[in-house]
């Protein structure tokens, strides 16, 4: 079997197992749309193309209704990708983390962009910074041990930060320093995509950022025999420090 027979086998070997939602639906008195099959006929792919949902939930894993629910999912999902997660009561307490977290990685070098949580935590550090909130220079950026800055949301359901050009001073800032830190308020933990999108259209209206990024722990690659290398496409490490 060559590598093309293999990949189809492996295809239509997922396209047997039927999505538990969908199956639900067919079942429904009121789903008329979809055929009668017997409960070993698979399911083919064409038949998602003739069923919506109005709800992306119906389809993705079930996140608890409240914020300790969200906490706890997100805690776990961080544990999985290698995101560090430092919970602080105050601002105040977000500087002496931010201060104790520069200590132990040894920086020199500090790239941020200023907003109502980065600004006062960085406040006082006894770095060298660089802003990118104001005209920088992309190779000085290179240099920098660890980037800082705000986020759009917190994914509960993935263990993802919502970053966008609005919050990290365009694009570079989250991928060129090896260390990329952010600052989130609890009330910014969302349960799923869907939620995040809400919290930033209620923020922004349909003057949407230029760039909008999803970032799912430390830049991660495992092409190479399937063996996992962090900091590959960008920063090696992610922390969260997580306020309130």
């Amino acid at each position: 079997m060559n590598d093309r027979e293999q990949i189809l086998s492996r295809i239509r070997e997922a396209l047997k197992v039927e999505s538990p939602a969908l199956a639900k639906q067919d079942r429904s008195a009121g789903d008329r749309s979809a055929p009668v099959r017997t409960s070993e006929e698979p399911r083919l792919a064409g038949d998602l193309g003739r069923r919506s949902t109005s709800d992306p939930r119906t389809f993705m894993p079930p996140v608890g209704a409240s914020a300790d629910d969200r906490l706890n999912l997100f805690q776990l999902h961080s544990k999985d990708l290698r995101t560090e997660l430092i919970q602080a009561a105050d601002p105040a307490d977000a500087k002496t983390k931010l201060a104790e977290l520069a200590a132990r990685e040894g920086w020199k070098k500090l790239a941020l962009h200023a907003g109502e949580l980065v600004a006062p935590a960085c406040e006082g550090l006894a770095l060298t910074t660089l802003r990118t909130d104001e005209p920088y220079n992309v190779d000085d950026l290179e240099t920098c041990d660890a980037g800082v800055s705000e986020c759009e949301a917190l994914i509960a359901q993935t263990g993802s930060v919502m970053v966008t050009s609005r919050t990290n001073g365009g694009r570079a800032l989250s991928v060129l320093p090896p260390h990329h830190v952010i600052l989130a308020r609890r009330d910014q933990l969302v349960a799923d995509l869907t939620d995040a999108f809400a919290r930033l259209r209620a923020a922004c209206g349909d003057s949407f950022p230029s760039m909008i990024s999803f970032i799912t722990g430390p830049s991660r690659t495992g092409d190479i025999e399937r063996i996992l290398v962090l900091g590959a496409h960008g920063p090696k490490k992610l922390t969260v420090i997580l306020i309130g």
